[in-house]
């Protein structure tokens, strides 16, 4: 019986990783955080019997405390809350799939405590790629990537020579506004930049890939996580999303993960890596397919994604003020408080303002977060 826990268990990660649970009899869930949704909360613990919940508002914990109490559940709260979840004794396996920069102190303390991860958390290795990947190699910790084009990466990367890679392919779906002009993009509305083509994913992470600020993070995380130069980091824009990513090794050989768009395979692959369980998702189908395509994408009209670039060349805090100007850039568009071309826009205005420290602590990350979200309430009196 493999025991798991889970960091943001009612979001959309974490949500498809119960539905695998649910499936498989030998794993168990030991442990639970989310946010402030204490409805679906208070459901998973009753059908999954955890023996901690974690909430991240302290009412919400106190009212799911209430909720829970005829069951032998521990409810706590905050950042304590989470790292307790992160290190609960029984698991083996932490599910990172809370979104934000809260989720680097509870994987910092995971990888202390020897816990396998499965990393679905993109801005932990974003903005503390330099202190975690050192960390998890210091404990022998493995970390699993849950993102489809990292475990892509990471299975086309299986029994080979890491020290044989010439180039990582990150493919990217160009998402609902591919092709697109920068005129037409001045005019595009929440509800259509929710509208992704392929992939079911909450709304932070789809306006993010109508962006390509997405691609962007998902650079300097594969940066972190395979350990190569920025330049080995090529995008691809490749609308079918049946390449999930690949890796082009030194003797022009490329090796690449194809599926149909599913999260649940790479959460399944991380889940008992390295095995391989069957699946009742639906299978790529080529002759109706036809044909894969690709295009280059156009970082001018898209221009969070070669923002992304120059903050990972910069490093130090930059990369830490590219993703949280963009949490609240994307935050303020849902809000329909600014428009979608306003975000890389904030982005950019954001670096610029920034005084970059060269290899920060984990309080220096998040001091550079909190002076970049007092910047933008300063702009935007949000």
């Amino acid at each position: 019986m493999k025991k798991i826990a889970i960091l943001g268990s009612t979001g959309s990660i974490g949500t498809q990783t119960l539905e695998i649970v649910r499936k498989e009899e030998d794993l168990q869930v030991v442990a639970l955080a989310a946010g402030t949704n204490v409805d679906l909360m208070e459901r998973q613990v009753r059908e999954f019997r955890p023996h901690l919940a974690a909430m991240w508002a302290k009412e919400a914990a106190r009212d799911l405390r209430q909720r829970l109490a005829d069951l032998p559940v521990r409810v706590v709260c905050g950042m304590e809350g989470l790292v307790e979840t992160a290190i609960c004794e029984e698991s083996e396996v932490l599910v990172t799939a809370i979104v934000g920069m809260i989720g680097i102190r509870p994987t910092i303390a995971a990888i202390e405590h020897h816990k396998t991860i499965a990393l679905a958390n993109k801005e932990t290795l974003v903005t503390a790629g330099h202190i975690i990947m050192p960390l998890a190699a210091e404990k022998g910790v493995s970390i699993l990537p849950v993102d489809s084009e990292h475990s892509a990466i990471f299975q086309s990367m299986h029994g080979e020579n890491r020290e044989r890679v010439s180039k990582i392919l990150l493919t990217a779906s160009g998402g609902p506004f591919r092709g697109k002009r920068k005129e037409e993009l001045a005019a595009m509305k929440v509800e259509d930049a929710l509208k992704h083509p392929n992939w079911s994913m909450g709304k932070k992470v789809t306006i993010d890939s109508a962006s390509l600020v997405n691609k962007g993070l998902e650079v300097m995380e594969a940066k972190w996580l395979f350990d190569v130069k920025l330049e080995q980091v090529q995008v691809i824009v490749h609308p079918q999303s049946i390449i999930h990513s690949a890796v082009e090794y030194v003797d022009g050989g490329i090796m690449a993960q194809l599926g149909v768009p599913d999260m649940k395979l790479p959460i399944q692959y991380a889940l008992f890596y390295p095995d391989r369980r069957p699946m009742d998702t639906g299978r790529v189908d080529f002759f109706q397919l036809g044909q894969l395509t690709f295009e280059k994408p156009d970082m001018e009209t898209f221009r969070g994604l070669k923002l992304a670039y120059q903050a990972a060349e910069v490093g130090g805090t930059l990369p830490t003020v590219f993703n949280a100007a963009n949490e609240k850039a994307v935050a303020l568009f849902l809000q329909k408080k600014i428009a979608f071309l306003q975000i890389p826009e904030l982005i950019e205005s954001s670096m610029e303002y920034h005084k970059v420290t060269v290899d920060p602590t984990v309080e220096q990350i998040l001091e550079a977060e909190a002076a970049t979200y007092e910047y933008i309430k300063q702009r935007f009196g949000e």
